[in-house]
């Protein structure tokens, strides 16, 4: 089947964005599609797939997102603002509540990070902490700045669901090689945490400024994760390193996000929307194989603007 997209960017984090509104496929018809566009090695390549699907009220419209091994995640707030961004264009709105898989998020249009920046924020919350909702089957109450038995390291984390289980430790210096040895370990869905988890690594950068490498669930190492970003920051307030309430700078490897939680636990995140270009696609859902892709527009203006904010913005 042929499907239209746009591929675009959150913070570095990208996809293809699909207005999945009226198209009547199954989950795994819709898993199958993400398999095929979001292979780094296929003609398109991205972090997964984002569908704006159709809101169930007060929604006005809604999200999914499926990875790129083709599960589908609670949340995604670098594709959430993609996704923001099209609802808010085809819909003729400025903000709005939009439906996710377990849970909403308030998202509106904000002024230019930059200029040219196309820029969303969303708020979600209240983000919980308890270890069950994390997916950690221990039997204990929560997880704040402290070893978690039975994971293969000393170190201390934090446990949030943004409703998306995230395991975030704050460390003198981001090691790779032990975030993706202990990604891999989740992974692979031990006992301890079946569901598995997105694991954090966080560089404390000065008194407001977080540095954040993540490996994703379902994805691996990735540039960016909009919702690690966000559990990060909800971190820093639980811990005391940024009191709540206080504006932080979110930096990551694919550019950066402003944040904010507060004593509630609900965060807000505000960043880009990029999108780089309009295509559409030959798919099989059945065996996740993409070809036969036609650009129709590319948007390389948006493309420079981002550039050109991250040089300025570090």
């Amino acid at each position: 089947m042929q499907l239209a997209f746009i591929k675009c960017h959150g913070s570095g984090n990208d996809f293809p964005l699909i207005d999945a509104r009226g198209l009547a496929l199954s989950d795994a018809e819709w898993a199958g599609i993400a398999r095929g566009l979001a292979d780094r090695d296929g003609p398109v390549g991205g972090d997964g797939l984002l569908l704006l699907t159709d809101g169930d009220d007060p929604a006005a419209f809604g999200m999914r997102m499926f990875n790129s091994d083709g599960s589908e995640a609670e949340t995604c707030l670098n594709g959430l603002r993609c996704t923001a961004r099209l609802g808010f264009e085809l819909l003729g709105i400025d903000g709005a509540l939009v439906g996710l898989k377990t849970s909403a998020a308030d998202v509106a249009r904000e002024a230019a990070l930059a200029p040219g920046v196309a820029t969303v924020r969303t708020t979600v919350g209240p983000a919980s902490v308890s270890a069950a909702d994390v997916g950690l089957t221990n039997g204990i109450d929560s997880v704040i700045d402290a070893p978690i038995a039975g994971l293969p390291t000393e170190r201390a984390f934090t446990a949030v669901a943004m409703p998306n289980p995230h395991l975030v430790t704050f460390v003198e210096h981001v090691d790779e090689d032990e975030l993706v040895a202990l990604g891999n370990w989740c992974e692979a869905g031990p006992a301890l945490i079946p569901a598995r988890a997105n694991v954090s690594f966080v560089e404390q950068r000065g008194p407001t400024d977080l540095y954040v490498r993540t490996f994703e669930r379902g994805v691996g190492l990735t540039n960016s994760c909009g919702s690690a970003m966000a559990a990060s920051v909800l971190a820093a307030g639980l811990t005391g390193r940024v009191p709540f309430g206080r504006d932080v700078r979110v930096f990551n490897k694919g550019g950066l996000v402003r944040g904010r939680a507060d004593v509630a636990r609900n965060v807000t995140i505000s960043g880009n929307a990029t999108f780089l270009y309009d295509a559409s696609i030959e798919v099989d859902p059945a065996t996740g194989v993409a070809q036969s892709l036609l650009i129709h527009a590319r948007r390389d203006d948006e493309a420079r603007a981002w550039e050109s904010a991250l040089a300025e913005l570090a």
